[in-house]
């Protein structure tokens, strides 16, 4: 997918490149792949390092052209993963910049590609729209950590009672997804501090406001997915530990109907042997075998919930 705005703001859409326009592509096909060589001279390497799900986030300078690669969150419940990173590359050329991701995100949804599109907010120039889309990122993140939070506390409540490994297994992917989080946000940290000491870029007041903020929303977004992946390493562990405990508990509490079962068992193989037993020609003596089976379970099962066995 491929669309052409006359400004960053992407209020406009145009049907062929015209001077500084913007050039959004989400999920490119084999054509448009050719099409961003061919007809826009971005080298095929840097195209297929973009679309690379394992990529660094990086910058490049070039004579004729600039790139900053960032990794951006996106959700994906068929993954395995519910939450995982991807690069999105902003190439910057003479007359155009060009935006790549190799899968729909919400940092720049397709359908509605303008960073501030409701308070119709101007971006001024390439390092004002590259400091959103960092700033953008930052709160994409806190948005998917809190809803990883809300996931991993309904997980917690499951484990407390459970003696299965699909709640730890869920658990586990909870804290692969803060994984990638905390890595790709270290990265794009870098980018960022890069981004404030290069001398390509002439950092005027707006966009020094707008690279700090960028940089405090990518540190609180780090330092929460650190906070959250700590808290669930500990947490693992001592659910491990609890499900095993939980397994004892369903193990003791099945050997003591066992030995409850046991005793009118017992009782009742005792008199039922083909032996004389002073109860053959008597009336009541099924009655009072039974009777005193009842009795005997009854007294087994108040001794060990007396122990708190049971």
């Amino acid at each position: 997918m491929l669309k052409m705005f006359k400004t960053f703001g992407g209020y406009i859409e145009i049907p062929q490149v015209e001077k500084d326009c913007w050039i959004n592509v989400s999920a490119p096909t084999q054509e448009e792949i050719a099409r961003l060589s061919d007809e826009f001279n971005i080298p095929p390497d840097i195209v297929q390092d973009i679309l690379d799900a394992d990529e660094r986030p990086r910058v490049e300078f070039d004579d004729e052209w600039q790139l900053v690669i960032l990794r951006v969150p996106i959700t994906s419940p068929d993954n395995g993963v519910p939450y995982f990173t991807v690069p999105l590359g902003i190439f910057i050329a003479p007359g155009f910049t060009v935006t790549i991701c190799s899968v729909p995100n919400e940092v720049l949804p397709f359908e509605q590609p303008s960073l501030y599109r409701e308070n119709r907010q101007q971006v001024s120039d390439v390092l004002n729209f590259i400091l959103k889309l960092f700033l953008r990122s930052s709160n994409t993140y806190l948005r998917y950590l809190k809803q990883i939070n809300q996931q991993t506390n309904l997980i917690e409540q499951d484990l407390e009672k459970s003696i299965r490994n699909k709640e730890l297994n869920k658990l586990l992917k909870m804290e692969k997804c803060l994984v990638y989080f905390i890595t790709s946000l270290k990265a794009n940290e870098l980018i960022l501090v890069k981004l404030r000491s290069s001398r390509k870029y002439n950092i005027n007041e707006i966009n020094g406001d707008l690279l700090e903020d960028a940089i405090i929303e990518n540190k609180q977004a780090l330092d929460m997915a650190q906070i959250y992946s700590d808290i669930q390493s500990g947490m693992m562990d001592a659910f491990a530990s609890v499900i095993s405990n939980n397994l004892n508990v369903v193990m003791k509490q099945l050997t003591m109907i066992s030995i409850v079962l046991m005793i009118p068992t017992l009782i009742a193989s005792l008199y039922g042997m083909n032996v004389p037993n002073h109860f053959e020609n008597v009336n009541w003596a099924f009655p009072a075998v039974i009777g005193i089976s009842g009795t005997m379970s009854f007294l087994g099962v108040l001794l060990f919930r007396r122990r708190k066995w049971f």
